[in-house]
């Protein structure tokens, strides 16, 4: 995984490859337009993320309670883009909606991983689905799927 030391979002966009920063800030505005009230955006483990802020949920991130409960992330890796969506990986249900909504979007094969999904080609990012995608979980919803799964 690469790592950027960015401040801010467009610090983030100036370090990352010209090649992908319309990209990166389309699929950024994408998130932006359609996330549920009450996640907020910040800079953590060398990528753009959304989480849920400790004014909401105090406890924070259980491996480092000084970071919010992370949530959504983008990420410009060495060979690819990548989305990092914490409830396709805590929630069966949702997970399945994307990997059976994926190809009505995108003629080549899903390249999802455990802890992403890969887009190696620019103009091959599903915008409209990732967009209905994080409409799918709200902040309360995130915090519960996140507890029952920690509990386990």
């Amino acid at each position: 995984m690469q790592y950027l030391d960015a401040k801010n979002a467009d610090e983030y966009f100036e370090a990352i490859p010209e090649e992908r920063r319309a990209a990166m800030k389309k699929l950024r505005e994408v998130i932006v337009k359609n996330l549920p009230e009450g996640f907020s955006e910040s800079m953590g483990y060398g990528m753009l993320g959304w989480g849920v802020p400790h004014s909401i949920y105090p406890a924070g991130y259980h491996c480092d309670p000084k970071q919010p409960l992370p949530f959504l992330g983008i990420a410009s890796q060495k060979n690819f883009i990548a989305l990092y969506h914490m409830g396709i990986y805590a929630d069966k249900d949702l997970h399945d909606w994307f990997v059976g909504e994926y190809p009505k979007y995108v003629k080549t094969k899903l390249d999802m991983g455990k802890s992403c999904i890969r887009f190696k080609k620019p103009e091959s990012i599903p915008f409209d689905l990732i967009g209905e995608l994080v409409t799918k979980m709200t902040v309360q919803q995130w915090i519960d799927r996140y507890e029952a799964n920690l509990k386990r």
